[in-house]
């Protein structure tokens, strides 16, 4: 039989809950911290395991983090400097090609809807196609007029991300050690054991999302540019970023591709090109990189994935949809210790 916790251990443990829950309302209550702070955690947690094999070469730990911060600095702002100026062209040249993309709609469309009405007598109105494209110019409008607050919100990340990754691969253990000296006694194992899982188990998902996302958009601009078509760099890294967005994320990534490829190049052997790389691409994602990567690591049922992925969008759009899988696996470390716990099974 377990031994009935003490008072004092009691006021602890509601102190330590009082405290996560204090903790969690300040993250909300501040996005401007929390969300630079919760990038930089998880960016932490990809390259902490680096600075113990930096100092196995005889290099004192704040010298190793020094490199491994340097590291990092190197691989994210090298390649942004390399390709931005070619993406910002893309994107400027995109918006003076809109109009041959709205007019390929409109003339498809056209011809669709006289077909409908030559083989069933149905007249087909214009409203869906009116509707679909004030739509689209409506959400364009709006996007571009927060671009301004979204580069603010950039270049504040630019500066805070890097300074609390470097203080996290510094710090990062006196911070957990001073934080898991209020865990109550009684539950500080099991605590302990959860955050070691939780934040290994992140951790790789994020790095195996990255890695699988990198591979997407590498084939698709790769293929893009042997056949030659105008925005490849642009839409391989759109591919690329809506490829974190699980299962809709590649149908989002594909129907620029489609559109452009037709407005270009209208129902030709080019259009057929890119239709099978896409396919093959998000094939070879589907079929070895996302069960090799992705499920192996979550270690989840595919039933339970795609309702934690449904889940997630219910209650919190396409971010719910991104966070969904890692936070389902959480949800199953600590739904096995609490049955652990309650029926005196040893997890370890």
């Amino acid at each position: 039989m377990q031994r009935a916790m003490s008072k004092p251990e009691k006021v602890r443990l509601v102190f330590f809950i009082l405290g996560l829950i204090l903790f969690l309302f300040s993250l909300w209550l501040f996005p401007r911290v929390s969300i630079p702070l919760s990038v930089a955690y998880v960016v932490s947690l990809i390259f902490n395991p680096v600075v113990p094999m930096v100092m196995r070469f005889g290099l004192k730990k704040s010298t190793s983090v020094n490199i491994v911060f340097l590291a990092i600095l190197f691989l994210f702002t090298y390649p942004l400097i390399k390709i931005t100026p070619t993406i910002t062209n893309e994107a400027q040249n995109v918006q003076y090609y809109l109009p041959k993309v709205e007019s390929f709609l409109k003339t498809e469309y056209k011809n669709l809807t006289s077909k409908i009405e030559e083989k069933t007598g149905y007249v087909v109105g214009n409203e869906i196609l009116d509707n679909s494209l004030d739509y689209g110019q409506k959400a364009t409008t709006e996007i571009l007029l927060q671009v301004p607050k979204y580069l603010g919100s950039i270049i504040e990340w630019i500066f805070l991300v890097p300074l609390f990754v470097f203080f996290i691969l510094k710090d990062g253990k006196e911070f957990k050690s001073n934080f898991l000296k209020i865990v109550p006694n009684s539950m500080f194992e099991r605590f302990y054991y959860l955050s070691h899982q939780f934040n290994r188990q992140l951790g790789d998902y994020i790095f195996a999302k990255f890695v699988e996302a990198s591979i997407v958009g590498i084939i698709i601009t790769t293929g893009l540019l042997f056949l030659d078509v105008r925005f490849a760099l642009l839409l391989g890294l759109v591919a690329g970023f809506t490829n974190v967005i699980p299962y809709l994320g590649p149908i989002i990534g594909t129907i620029p591709a489609i559109i452009f490829g037709l407005a270009e190049y209208g129902w030709g052997p080019t259009f057929g090109a890119i239709t099978i790389l896409y396919i093959v691409a998000n094939a070879i994602d589907i079929a070895l990189v996302f069960p090799i990567l992705v499920s192996k690591i979550v270690n989840l049922h595919p039933l339970m994935v795609v309702i934690s992925v449904i889940l997630g969008s219910t209650f919190f759009g396409v971010v719910g949809m991104i966070i969904s899988i890692p936070l389902a696996a959480a949800f199953k470390l600590i739904s096995i210790e609490i049955y652990n716990e309650l029926y005196g099974v040893k997890s370890r």
